[in-house]
This record gives structure tokens, sequence and C-alpha cells, in this order.
């Protein structure tokens, strides 16, 4: 699937029905190539509702989501479902990582399941992305339950992008991490992935990773953009 020359992700009068207080509405939302966004508004539960969506994982009840120029109500199999997931790397402490094995041997997931060790050149790859994330040579062969919660974000970002993604959208990714982090995470997350979408209530994050901050109103589905980056930092409030 090859992408458009027009948004990566595009959602248009969107309603969800999850058995919460109200369905989650977007009222428009356009994500381009090379863009980081940052939404504010969304807790654990909706955020992952909006994964789904955007994902192509379930379909709105209302309105329109388009991914790389096309539709998911146009997905028409676990297959063609599967091609459109790869081009997404998600960021989540949903996420799976096996405490009890390397930093290494998870992050040689993405690539096999042959992790007891991984074969040298799985393990060549692992180690790159692990760089890459500015986990440093001692961390490698470390267990992931002996991780602090920045490394714990540092390696969930790493799995993200094992597949080079088009898009990395990062689900409440600073929970538990220290104030004093987050500025150095968010510029990695700005210089190792190619696109972001930051689902977070880390308005420090949201506005140190993200050319955008959007504050979303749950009633209207209305997304209101803040100043980011270095200029709210320029700007009072």
């Amino acid at each position: 699937m090859t992408s458009p020359d027009g948004p990566l992700l595009e959602l248009s009068d969107v309603s969800k029905d999850y058995r919460g207080l109200r369905p989650l509405r977007i009222a428009a939302l356009a994500v381009q190539p090379g863009e980081h966004v940052a939404i504010v508004g969304l807790d654990q539960i909706t955020a992952e509702v909006f994964i789904n969506l955007v994902t192509g994982a379930s379909l709105p009840d209302r309105g329109d989501v388009r991914l790389f120029g096309r539709s998911t109500s146009a997905i028409s199999d676990s297959a063609d479902w599967l091609a459109v997931v790869d081009r997404f790397g998600i960021v989540s402490p949903r996420a799976v990582l096996l405490e009890s094995l390397t930093v290494v041997q998870n992050l040689a997931m993405p690539f096999t399941l042959d992790i007891e060790p991984p074969p040298e050149d799985i393990r060549r790859r692992a180690v790159a992305l692990a760089e890459r994330v500015g986990l440093d040579a001692a961390s490698v062969d470390r267990q992931v339950g002996e991780l602090e919660p920045p490394g714990l974000v540092r390696l969930r970002l790493g799995r993200a992008l094992a597949l080079d993604p088009a898009v990395v959208i990062l689900e409440h990714p600073t929970a538990g991490v220290p104030p004093e982090a987050i500025d150095e995470l968010a510029a990695l997350c700005r210089a190792t992935a190619a696109a972001t979408i930051a689902l977070t209530a880390d308005t420090a994050f949201a506005r140190a990773a993200s050319d955008r901050v959007l504050t979303l109103d749950p009633a209207s589905g209305r997304l209101a953009a803040q100043r980011s980056g270095w200029l709210s930092r320029l700007l009072p409030g």
C-alpha cells in the first residue's frame, strides 16, 4: 500500500460508542506525513478506543477514518488489515514486555520468536534498535524487569520502530516517568519516528514532543489547538 500525497490519517465526524459516559467523538483530525501531533483529553480507555479506530481494528459507528488515503471500511480481510497495522508503531503500557527476558531478546521479538538466544544477525538488529532509542550497551543484556520507567519507554519505542512504521502512536507514554526525564524522551520520540500521534495527559511532554497540541472537547468532539514546541516556551500560557 502506498501513501497518497495527502494526510497519513484523517478522521471526519467520527463517533464510537464504547459504553462509557458518552461516545468517543472526533469532529475532524488530519495528520500529515512527518508531522508530530499530541492530543490531550483522552483517558486510558478512550485512548485505546482511538487506537483501535485509527488502526482499523474497529470501525466507527458514524463518520469515516481514512488511513494512507483509504477508508478503514474498505479493509477486506485479515491479511489486508495486517498490512495496514504494520505501518503503525504503538508505544503503550499495554504492549507485552517479557520481564524475565533481556532487553535484546524483547527487541528481537518483532523479527523472530527464536530468541533464546536470538540468532546473531537478529541480535545485531536488536542491538541497533537499542542504540537508536538511547539504551546503552550495558542495558541490552539486562532483564527488562530491572529497567526504570524511562528505560521501559525507550524499550517500548524501540519495539514500535522495529518495522519502520509510517507513524508511531504514543499512548500515555510518560506514566510513571519522573519530570526530569520528560524533555529527553520527547526529543527522542521526535527524532526517531517519522510521524507521531501522542495521546497524553502530560502537557509538558505534549508540548515538547509535538508540532501541534490539540485538546479534545469530549461533548462536541472538537479539537482545539494549543501552542507547542519551542514557541510555547517563549509565550505565556
